[in-house]
């Protein structure tokens, strides 16, 4: 399977949809007419993961590429909420659907869409499908949009050991899965590479997503002040939007938290607590999503496994919060260990 690299910027246009349908989970859309499998003549759709639109974070990131692909190729898009306690079936029913209706590419943002994907791009040769984070859909109209996250966490963790006072920092993943081990792998490894005597707290909010693990912010809250409780004075959350709890617990408590996926300390609904949120380890989904639309929109679709990851300047930490950006000791340690990361130096675990 050819891998491909994604180099088109991504943008943060700030108009919303209108429309409301009905289509196995609520969503925003501008036509709902229907079509055989011909390759679409509508625009991007995205069927969101858990935790949906609003999460400041992952989902929302996929929304601004949407949002890009709208405003410049000036065509019709959709975007569809999950619904709880839905089956693959469910999702596949949702994906179909989009299809049906002539969108192209349909994108499933999360891991959970491998299943429906799989079915549904085999029933829809023709239309170009998307998935976010899952590398396994094997078919010629699928591109399977993955990330290094261990390399942005890494960085996390470089950036959390110079910043901890207590020489105790602690990760809250959202669910116990092989995409937020990476997390938790890159993280301590950045941790300990940096500050050897440094204690990493880590646990999973739920076994499953059905659980709640990646839409609970009360799950968050909880599990990052009995984190606190044990001298943890910077919290790394790859959670979703039960992320929001842990920032909430980092901010009340008077400790730093480190975001995920989007920029949060830019996040509106997280501005009472952006002083306390040092750096966000980000992945460019939205410039995923975007550039997928785009190589449809050009007649080259992607396929296969298209991965973004610090050299290709997809994952990262973000630099919005001055205490971060402005502490030279930290930065200095960061950009050293990304140079190792991108000449290979420095190998970063995935698990």
């Amino acid at each position: 399977m050819r891998r491909v690299t994604r180099i088109a910027l991504a943008g943060t246009a700030t108009a919303s949809l209108a429309l409301a349908l009905s289509a196995c989970g609520g969503t925003s859309t501008s036509s709902s007419s229907s079509s055989d499998d011909k390759g679409g003549h509508k625009g991007l759709a995205l069927a969101y993961d858990v935790g949906g639109k609003g999460d400041q974070s992952f989902n929302d990131a996929a929304y601004e590429g949407l949002k890009k692909a709208k405003g410049e190729f000036k065509y019709d898009t959709a975007d569809i909420e999950p619904t709880d306690g839905e089956t693959d079936a469910d999702k596949e029913q949702r994906l179909v659907s989009l299809a049906k209706q002539g969108f192209n590419p349909v994108i499933g943002v999360g891991f959970a869409y491998g299943p429906a994907v799989k079915a549904a791009a085999a029933k829809f040769p023709k239309t170009t499908f998307g998935i976010v984070d899952d590398s396994s859909v094997e078919a010629k109209n699928v591109a399977d949009l993955v990330f290094s996250e261990q390399e942005a966490s890494y960085l996390a963790g470089v950036a959390a050991a110079k910043a901890t006072k207590t020489d105790t920092v602690g990760f809250i993943g959202g669910v116990d899965v092989p995409l937020i081990h990476k997390f938790a792998a890159g993280f301590e490894q950045g941790v300990k590479d940096t500050k050897p005597g440094v204690k990493v707290l880590s646990q999973y909010l739920t076994q499953t997503a059905q659980e709640g693990g990646f839409s609970s912010p009360d799950k968050g809250k909880a599990a990052a002040e009995g984190q606190i409780e044990k001298k943890a004075d910077v919290v790394y959350a790859a959670a979703g939007l039960s992320g929001q709890g842990v920032i909430e617990a980092a901010s009340t408590k008077k400790v730093l938290a480190i975001g995920v996926d989007s920029d949060q300390y830019l996040q509106e609904a997280l501005a009472k607590y952006k002083d306390s949120i040092l750096t966000s380890a980000t992945k460019d989904v939205a410039k995923a999503v975007y550039t997928l639309a785009k190589s449809v929109e050009d007649g080259k679709p992607e396929s296969g496994i298209v991965r973004g990851d610090l050299k290709s300047g997809e994952v990262g930490l973000a630099d919005s919060n001055p205490a971060f950006k402005n502490n030279t000791a930290i930065q200095d340690a960061v950009k050293a260990a990304q140079e190792k990361i991108i000449s290979g130096a420095i190998k970063v675990k995935t698990s």
